[in-house]
């Protein structure tokens, strides 16, 4: 599947404005490039005033080309004047963590046992006492944790539907499954987020769901919103 028909959304978008969410990568910088032209032609075809892309974190571990991910993030992007919105998962923050532990820590056994290795070998190294390019260093340090836009909330892995949306954990915008996922009301905004692998996006009316397992032979998908309306793009 490359592109699906419009559909209603469950949330509005202020008017004019037109957001890609992108959800897990996990090294599989192929399936990216793709995807990343797949928008360029859709907002050739449609343009709107104006563009926000969102990426839901966990570029990193597992697939096969973490690095040359954070390379491409690092570039211009698909659409040009567009915001871009770098969301931390908790493959980046494991990431982190283990190299500023360093080799034989916790925290790196932590990361390669969560895929981390794969990470490693895509930079030609063997354990985290290696210290990546500088940029792409900087361009992990900077993620953000939370990004909204009208009636939105993106995070990567969800919310705790116990705790008002400012006092969220950074951990549970990190990792949480549950309660999140089978939460039966409504939160005070519409989450969108990856982390929770599913065979396609799983569309509800208080949450969007757009991890479809790329790094396991799934698709990397694209949310794509615009005013009272919703489709996706795929690669």
């Amino acid at each position: 599947m490359a592109t699906e028909a419009e559909r209603p959304a469950p949330g509005r978008l202020p008017q004019g404005l037109r957001v890609y969410a992108i959800g897990d990568v996990h090294g599989c910088a192929a399936r990216l490039a793709v995807l990343h032209v797949r928008i360029a032609e859709d907002w050739r075809a449609h343009p709107a005033e104006r563009c926000a892309i969102i990426h839901l974190g966990d570029y990193v571990d597992r697939g096969p080309d973490s690095a040359a991910v954070i390379e491409a993030l690092l570039g211009a992007g698909p659409v040009a004047g567009a915001e871009r919105v770098l969301l931390r998962g908790n493959h980046e923050a494991m990431m982190l963590d283990g190299l500023a532990g360093g080799p034989g820590s916790l925290a790196e056994d932590l990361w390669l046992w969560n895929g981390g290795d794969a990470t490693l070998a895509s930079y030609g190294a063997r354990d985290a006492g290696f210290a990546p390019p500088p940029a792409h260093l900087a361009l992990l340090r900077a993620t953000a944790l939370r990004w909204q836009a009208g009636d939105y909330l993106f995070v990567h892995a969800g919310i705790d539907p116990r705790r008002g949306l400012e006092a969220q954990r950074s951990q549970d915008l990190l990792w949480i499954r549950e309660p999140f996922l089978s939460w039966p009301r409504a939160f005070p905004m519409v989450v969108v987020h990856g982390h929770t692998p599913c065979r396609a996006p799983e569309l509800r009316p208080n949450r969007i769901g757009i991890d479809t397992g790329a790094v396991g032979g799934g698709a990397l998908t694209c949310l794509v919103l615009q005013g009272a309306a919703l489709r996706f793009l795929s690669a």
